[in-house]
């Protein structure tokens, strides 16, 4: 009797020892689903910082989430206030605001669906469900997971390292990483609100359109360039600029750039035009928005489309790949005028 006795002991000892134990991969990533299956809305404040050439660009991100598909993503630009911009998806679409200038994008979008964000939660765990390979370790106040992303549009940011807070299962770090596994974005939230009680136009474009989300006055015409600053790619790709043509609009200046090489490209810069409040409405944009680092653009297969400081860019190409888009535009605003 004494034996059987020392041996059901020391079964109930393992399974208790067992039931202590750190949880495993597949332990956090199903209590990850289901603390997202079960609310119903959240709310979170970070910061996101860029490293765009040798520059650092950093934005103040609040993102709102209803379930299952309203969005709002607000990107407050900390050196560039006017830039600020918000993603909105409601049950109208998906758009892409500049309440400064009161112009918007409306996207025939998926958006955020499908590809990588890294403010998102609902997107950190789809990362790592759809990574079989994705690694998982555990520290004193975190599980880690570090994942291969999915970024359509720039294969040159490949993994992530996500941390997640082993109380309340929300997110406290993202780290994305280039080849070489050298953080290059970072996203760190300083507040995860589960279930927040959401005014009922949180989403209503009229409402993010105005001035007060961002505490940043709507541009009047009268404070945009009243000259048109011409800036010149540094990535060109192999290609030379062939021909320059300057021309008159209402607006005020346009300029063509056209590149040609191995692949071909063309750039047109011209001056934004800040429309009343009465009289705003949305471009229609077949493509996604992408993430430039210095501001949000309108991409497609061939082309990319985005504002700063006043002047709106178009980039188009038959031969450049989107990610080659993305380098040539980034490295407009790392270069001084020609």
């Amino acid at each position: 009797m004494k034996k059987y006795i020392i041996f059901f002991m020391s079964v109930l000892f393992v399974v208790f020892l067992a039931a202590c134990g750190e949880k495993s991969k597949d332990d956090v990533l199903e209590k990850l689903e289901s603390t997202a299956d079960k609310m119903n809305a959240y709310q979170t404040q970070a910061l996101m910082t860029l490293q765009t050439g040798n520059e650092e660009q950093a934005y103040r991100i609040e993102v709102t989430h209803k379930k299952k598909d309203f969005y709002r993503v607000l990107l407050k630009n900390e050196q560039d206030e006017e830039s600020s911009q918000i993603i909105l998806r409601n049950k109208e679409g998906v758009f892409v605001l500049t309440p400064a200038l009161n112009k918007s994008f409306k996207f025939q979008s998926e958006w955020p669906d499908n590809k990588s964000q890294p403010y998102l939660y609902q997107s950190l765990i789809q990362d790592i469900k759809d990574d079989s390979e994705a690694t998982f370790t555990s520290t004193d106040d975190y599980f880690v997971f570090e994942t291969r992303t999915n970024y359509e549009s720039n294969s040159n940011l490949p993994y992530q390292t996500i941390y997640f807070d082993k109380k309340t299962y929300a997110p406290v770090l993202v780290k994305v990483l280039d080849n070489d596994k050298k953080s290059m974005v970072e996203v760190e939230f300083t507040s995860f609100e589960f279930d927040p009680e959401l005014p009922e136009d949180t989403f209503n474009m009229e409402k993010n359109m105005t001035s007060s989300i961002f505490g940043v006055p709507t541009m009047a015409q009268e404070d945009l360039p009243s000259e048109l600053q011409i800036f010149y790619p540094a990535e060109q790709l192999g290609a030379e600029l062939v021909e320059e043509n300057r021309m008159e609009t209402e607006n005020g200046d346009r300029v063509m750039l056209s590149y040609e090489g191995e692949r071909n490209f063309t750039i047109i810069q011209e001056m934004v035009t800040s429309y009343p409040t009465s009289a705003q409405s949305s471009e229609l944009v077949n493509g996604d928005p992408v993430d430039l680092g210095f501001t949000m653009g309108a991409m497609s297969e061939t082309t990319l489309e985005w504002q700063y400081n006043g002047i709106n860019y178009y980039l188009a190409s038959e031969d450049l790949t989107k990610q080659e888009m993305i380098d040539v535009a980034t490295s407009i605003h790392q270069t001084a005028e020609k």
